[in-house]
Parts: structure tokens; C-alpha cells; sequence
């Protein structure tokens, strides 16, 4: 538009106008005539200004997530919560899932040793009078079980029961100091006696001084007179040291169990041995040895190099 009279002229009228209307919106208040018009301006304009507000205005943005900052607060305590619950329940899937592996283990070594068991979770450690290495389980007379029953995991020998009550039990862990097994070594007819050294591992006495065992070398459970306490061929342990031969008529050997004693929950008490000696059946598949990678080198004379006395 032009900058001429009659334009000057009709800036001075839209200004007058304008100040008119708000002389007018200002006396009317809330019954303001022009209030209709304000909420449909503010209704069509808002978005608008509120995005440019936002992008243009940061500190804005930044005082509107302080005053809401309460609300914030709230919704984040409220999702911190859930999140906790989530992770509980994760937790507690984990568990089961680990309950649920340990018992697939033991029936795996139960169906391949033929052992009719009980199954049963560890609700106690410790006994009630001296400084024992046991456990209590949530067996008892009442599920069938007796006095010196084998009990028996997913990885080996736990331990023999020791007190029956109506629900519950007690088991004498087999690395207790008073705990004795017989044991046979794997491939081989070489018999010993196991006794329990607490958190060390078991020793072995073989009946055999002269017998040949090296480190590795896997024991089972040999078997008591009617099975009880214990029935044959449950795994014990891996020898982890060999005492050299003086000639003696015994030889010792240390055993590191399959079981971890501190870290036990469910097992298995054997309530029907099995028809005959499972022998090495029930033993784990031996790891297969990793090979250990070659690296050849070549090295190549720079021609940079001095000569040596051979190659002049």
C-alpha cells in the first residue's frame, strides 16, 4: 500500500477503532461483546503461538517443566514403582526357572541311575546343636522318607538323612567332617573311603597303595550293604590332588565334589534304590578339550637391514 492520504487516513480509523474495542472489553468485563471473538481467535491462533513459543523461547519451556516438575515428580515415583515391581517378578521368574533346571538335572540323573526318588526343597541350613554341616528339607516320614536315605541333586552326592520328622527332615552334608562314603573310581574297580573336610575338599583313602590315579580322575558312590546309606554309582567328584605314593597301604587323593554345598535348594532323597549298579552311567559327559590356537610367524629381512656374516 502507498504511503498517500487516504491511507494515513485509514490507519488513524483502524487505530481509533482498535482503542474503541478495548475501552469497551475493558467496562464489559466477563460480559464483554467482544469476548466470543477473543475465544475463537484464541482458539484458532493458540496452536500456533504455542509452537512458535516453544521454538523461539526456550527459557519459557524451561519454567513450564519447573512448574510442572511436582506432577513430573509424581508420574516418575508412580513408574519407579512398577519398574520395581517388574523387576521383582522378573526376579522372581528367574528363580523359577533356575527350580526348574535344577529339577530337570535331577531327574535326568534319577532316570539315568534308575533311582526312585522323592523330590524335595532345602528350608533350613544348619542344625540345632553343634556346628554341623546340614540341611533341612521339606520331607519328611510322611512323604516315605527314613532314616539313612541317600539324598542326591542334579550334579551328585549331596548327603544321607540323618533325622526323619512327619514333614520335615535333616541330611548330613557330605563334606561334614563325621560324613564317610565309599567311593570306586571311574573305568576301575579301585575302592576308598571319602570323608568330608567342611569347605576343602573331600579326602580319599584308597584301599590300594599302589594304585595309579592322576588328577581328573572321576569317583561315584561304591554302595552300602542294602543300599542304605547310600546306593552305587552316584557321582562324587573329580580328583584334584594326589598325594605321592610312600609305599603305604593306602593312597590319598582330594576330591573336589560336583556339589556346591552352599548353594543347594532342590534335591532328590532316593526312596527305591536302583535293580543293579548304574556303574559310571550316571557321571557327567566329559568336557572336550579345547584346542590351543598355533600362530606361525614369518619374518621377512628388510632390505634396510645390515647384512650378517652369513649372508655376505
Amino acid at each position: 500500500m502507498r504511503d498517500t492520504k487516504e491511507s494515513r487516513l485509514l490507519l488513524v480509523l483502524l487505530v481509533a477503532i482498535a482503542f474503541a474495542l478495548i475501552t469497551v472489553d475493558i467496562r464489559g468485563g466477563r460480559n464483554s461483546p467482544v469476548d466470543g471473538a477473543r475465544h475463537a481467535a484464541a482458539a484458532l491462533f493458540g496452536p500456533v503461538e504455542n509452537g512458535l513459543s516453544s521454538a523461539v523461547d526456550p527459557v519459557a519451556g524451561a519454567v513450564s517443566a519447573v512448574r510442572d516438575s511436582g506432577s513430573r515428580h509424581d508420574r516418575l515415583a508412580v513408574l519407579e514403582k512398577e519398574n520395581a515391581a517388574l523387576k521383582a517378578k522378573l526376579g522372581s521368574d528367574d528363580r523359577n526357572r533356575s527350580r526348574l533346571k535344577q529339577l530337570d538335572k535331577l531327574l535326568k540323573v534319577a532316570g539315568e541311575g534308575q533311582y526312585g526318588i522323592k523330590g524335595a526343597q532345602v528350608i533350613a541350613i544348619g542344625s540345632a546343636q553343634g556346628f554341623s554341616w546340614t540341611i533341612t528339607i521339606d520331607a519328611g516320614a510322611d512323604d516315605g522318607i527314613k532314616r539313612d536315605m541317600t539324598v542326591l541333586n542334579g550334579d551328585g552326592l549331596v548327603g544321607r538323612v540323618t533325622t526323619v520328622g512327619p514333614s520335615t527332615s535333616t541330611v548330613l552334608l557330605a563334606n561334614d567332617p563325621d560324613f564317610t562314603v565309599g567311593t570306586r573310581m571311574e573305568a576301575g574297580d579301585e575302592l576308598g573311603f571319602a570323608s568330608g573336610q567342611g569347605d576343602r575338599p573331600l579326602r580319599v583313602e584308597l584301599l590300594n597303595g599302589k594304585a595309579e590315579v592322576k588328577k581328573g580322575d572321576r569317583l561315584v558312590t561304591f554302595g552300602s550293604q542294602a543300599d542304605k546309606p547310600f546306593v552305587p554309582g552316584v557321582p562324587v567328584g573329580v580328583v584334584s590332588r594326589v598325594d605321592p605314593s610312600g609305599g603305604g597301604l593306602t593312597r590319598t587323593l582330594y576330591v573336589t565334589p560336583y556339589v556346591g554345598f552352599t548353594k543347594l535348594d532342590i534335591v532328590g532323597v532316593v526312596v527305591a534304590p536302583p535293580k543293579q549298579d548304574p556303574r559310571d552311567t550316571v557321571l557327567p559327559a566329559k568336557p572336550k578339550p579345547v584346542p590351543t590356537p598355533t600362530v606361525t610367524v614369518t619374518v621377512t629381512p628388510s632390505a634396510d637391514a645390515p647384512a650378517t656374516d652369513e649372508q655376505q
